[in-house]
């Protein structure tokens, strides 16, 4: 995804300025922290470089970003448990465990490196049980270390999927075996990590959103692309828990905006069950949505509503029309119905005119009868601007009609002649 990596010189640390274990103490970290935004998702079929035997089992680097240093003997040490460690120096053993944890591991060699692997796997049970157990409040310089080497693990260079291998396209079977990630004894820990840090309720969300941004959570998207199940599975989970411990429109109604405009910009054109879906978020969105931030977002919104409305799946159409039975959506659309109205009118008349299912030319009727009653003036005006419409487009199509049997006299005349 990235046309070139930078690269950057590494400081060799002197020993007043590392721990016993090689590593900086937490105050001397803000010079070789990286930001998670650096780290790119790459597919192994999009040209990136795939990880090769010179380079497995050692520290990757970040894309666009300096690695993280490892310890100097080149080794993975092993490092004494939580509970062995008095209580004032466990953030200090945190951050030296998260520091072990960014190693990875080719994973096609079951032996290949056993020790060290297995020394990573315990520093990231202990790092799960510690953040769930609530020992201690992370402090923010760990909870940044963690995120780090979070990403570091998580956004990876994924292997070609199975139907790039053979060019055919992807067509699942009952009989295919789906792709297992051979690293997933050391990922569902750190996807495990990252869940019980979302779900905590000592993390304080302000301070969370520093490291959880908007870069960090596309990233997280990208790895949709993974074939493993499992995988996709913890996906859908955290990102769920990440929504729910921001709920940004709830937080910020300033944010409706961008939110429901996100939505219409990723909006599914093919699939209808995928915009009933997106129909159910969009009512739950407007119904924490202030007038203000409706206003700046309606004329996009009640287009996409419109050709939803005509539909010929009737779910889709159906799940547009319960959009009238939402008490607070109704109040912002008679707020604003000489904005609405106009754009909505033509699909409502479409509907009661010609739409194959019943249920949805009943409700179609009610919205109809709905906005007469908002406004009687303003219907007859859409009524009156509809009918115009639609008597210059026969017109149109009556010129067009008798222009062709021109053209079609004059080529049979020629032919004759």
């Amino acid at each position: 995804m990235l046309n070139k990596f930078m690269k950057r010189g590494q400081k060799k640390p002197s020993k007043s300025d590392t721990d016993a274990y090689g590593y900086p103490p937490p105050g001397n970290r803000n010079s070789e922290s990286v930001s998670t935004s650096n780290v790119v998702v790459n597919h192994a079929s999009r040209g990136a470089a795939a990880p090769g035997p010179n380079n497995l089992g050692q520290q990757q680097p970040l894309a666009g970003g300096a690695a993280a240093a490892p310890p100097p003997t080149g080794t993975v040490e092993a490092l004494p448990l939580f509970r062995d460690v008095p209580v004032s120096e466990r953030q200090q053993l945190f951050y030296r465990k998260c520091r072990v944890c960014r190693f990875q591991f080719d994973f096609s060699d079951t032996l290949k490196m056993a020790r060290e692997k297995e020394i990573k796997r315990m520093n990231l049970v202990e790092l799960v049980d510690y953040v769930q157990s609530g020992s201690g409040k992370i402090t923010e310089g760990n909870q940044e270390e963690m995120i780090q080497m979070i990403s570091v693990n998580i956004f990876r260079c994924l292997p070609p999927s199975s139907h790039e291998h053979t060019g055919s396209e992807n067509i699942e079977t009952d009989e295919e075996e789906p792709y297992l990630d051979p690293s997933w004894l050391h990922l569902q820990l750190i996807y495990e990590l990252l869940l019980r840090y979302v779900v905590s309720s000592d993390t304080d969300a302000k301070v969370a959103k520093r490291y959880i941004n908007h870069s960090f959570v596309l990233k997280l998207l990208d790895m949709f692309d993974s074939e493993d199940p499992r995988e996709r599975e913890y996906l859908k989970t955290v990102l769920h828990r990440i929504y729910g411990k921001f709920m940004f429109v709830e937080k910020d109604n300033k944010l409706a905006d961008t939110v429901i405009r996100g939505l219409l910009k990723y909006w599914p054109v093919t699939n209808c069950q995928k915009e009933t879906l997106f129909l159910g978020e969009l009512e739950e969105i407007l119904e924490a949505t202030q007038a203000a931030e409706f206003q700046r977002c309606m004329v996009p919104l009640f287009r996409k509503i419109g050709r939803c409305l005509n539909s010929p799946h009737f779910q889709t159409a159906e799940r547009a029309l319960f959009l009238w039975n939402n008490e607070h959506i109704v109040s912002l659309i008679a707020q604003n119905r000489n904005v609405i109205l106009p754009i909505i009118f033509e699909s409502l008349e479409k509907n009661v005119e010609s739409h194959w299912n019943q249920v949805v030319h009943g409700l179609t009727v009610n919205v109809r009868k709905m906005f007469q009653e908002m406004d009687v003036k303003l219907f007859e005006e859409c009524q009156k601007q509809y009918a115009e419409k639609e008597a210059n487009a026969r017109e149109a199509e009556e010129q067009r009609r008798l222009t062709w049997q021109k053209l079609a006299d004059a080529g049979t005349a020629r032919q004759t002649c």
